[in-house]
């Protein structure tokens, strides 16, 4: 699948470049089309070199709190919960464990990091699937709520707008909330429909409830202020919770006994091993949509889009966002390229590239973890999971561009 799709990103750019030398007599082209592969690859470097940054840190701090049993508490606090979500999986079995330390990675933003910890959590619920080709029930949810990817703190976003020098890196800590949540939300109500789960069961809904109502409290306080207000409050709120949460692991951990540097340096290794295999890829795709760009094929199909949009009588501004959006099902890293090349393009606190991080941080990727998931437990029939995750993905797509408008247009 990824081969496909970033052959095809060079094939479209020679027959966009070929389609401007031949009929559009632009023989210089093929120049800028050099000079931006070259670029791409030396963004990828620097994008690197934060990303062992971030990547490090936030392992290391993860396995603080995995040492100090936080892990630990969340899979008991939610056992009950993923009892009634999860009928086949047994009260304490260590998927459960697994389950909450991979939405804890994904809830922090490291999609990188929560693959490795999610692959064991489904191999852990493939040893209670009675079919070794069919997906169960457990594990289609286990996938669309990863595939929905609740992100309460999205870093690695930060670390890619301070990269490329945003002001305030975490501008966007609101929209991505909001638009994450819409997601999951969209997520979770599709697999309880087609698995008929019973989300009025009072214990389900001791957990929904409130969170359905802080929420909604939290959106109504919202409109009550000014888009200057907003853009505040998502900056302070953003830095305050990322603060915040780091002392947490660190006190509890502290109170609990655990070494916390020896914690954290053994976590930070796990984070340098993790970054390291990322470059390959990430030169890849960047100097793939660099090459696409420099075409002239991405901006020739987001005219068309564009135009279409303007014959509707609808604002534009969104449109230089979407080709996140339209990779984002079938790759991480393609996704993760073009909202860099917007953010390059556009300015990293333009509209377009504002929208574009709100979309890279409210979901995941279908088609990836699909494949990744799946293919690691050698599922072959994935049933409803599919149709599932990508509605929650158009979900937080639309939910992103919604947030954004009312953030900052």
């Amino acid at each position: 699948m990824l081969n496909g799709l970033w052959l095809g990103f060079f094939i479209v750019a020679a027959v966009s470049a070929l389609a401007q030398w031949l009929i559009g007599g632009n023989a210089g082209i093929f120049a800028t089309m050099v000079e931006s592969i070259f670029a791409m690859a030396k963004l990828s470097v620097d994008v690197m070199v934060l990303l062992f940054g971030t990547l490090t840190l936030w392992l290391g701090f993860l396995r603080i709190a995995e040492k100090a049993g936080i892990v630990d508490w969340l899979a008991k606090a939610l056992g009950p919960l993923f009892l009634r979500l999860m009928p086949e999986v047994p009260a304490g079995h260590p998927a459960i464990g697994l389950i909450t330390l991979n939405m804890a990675a994904n809830t922090l933003g490291l999609d990188n990091a929560a693959t490795p910890i999610g692959l064991k959590a489904m191999r852990a619920l493939q040893e209670l699937n009675p079919s070794t080709t069919v997906a169960s029930n457990a594990q289609i949810l286990f996938l669309v709520l990863n595939a929905s990817s609740l992100t309460l703190l999205p870093v690695t976003i930060f670390m890619y707008r301070a990269q490329q020098g945003a002001a305030d890196p975490t501008l966007v800590f609101l929209p991505i909330l909001l638009a994450t949540s819409c997601s999951t939300i969209v997520g979770l109500l599709s697999v309880s429909i087609m698995q008929r789960l019973r989300l009025w069961d009072p214990v389900v809904l001791a957990y929904l409830i409130p969170g359905a109502l802080l929420l909604g409290g939290f959106m109504a306080l919202l409109t009550a202020l000014s888009a200057t207000a907003l853009a505040s409050l998502s900056s302070i709120l953003g830095n305050l919770t990322m603060f915040g949460m780091i002392m947490l692991f660190l006190v509890i951990g502290a109170l609990r006994k655990v070494k916390v540097y020896e914690a954290f340096v053994e976590g930070a290794k796990e984070g340098f091993d993790v970054a390291k295999n990322l470059l390959p890829y990430l030169v890849a795709m960047l100097c793939a949509v660099g090459v696409l760009r420099a075409s002239g094929a991405l901006d020739f199909g987001l005219d068309g889009i564009r135009h279409l949009v303007q014959w509707a009588g609808w604002d534009t501004r969104f449109v230089d966002a979407l080709p996140t959006a339209m990779v984002k099902p079938f790759s991480g890293s393609a996704a993760r390229a073009m909202l860099i090349e917007t953010m390059k393009t556009q300015g990293v606190d333009s509209f377009p590239a504002l929208v574009a991080a709100t979309i890279q941080g409210s979901t995941e990727t279908t088609f990836y973890v699909l494949a990744v998931y799946f293919g690691a437990v050698s599922i072959q029939r994935a049933r409803h999971a599919v149709g599932c995750a990508l509605l929650a993905e158009l979900a937080g797509v639309l939910g992103a561009i919604g947030v954004c408008y009312w953030f900052f247009g």
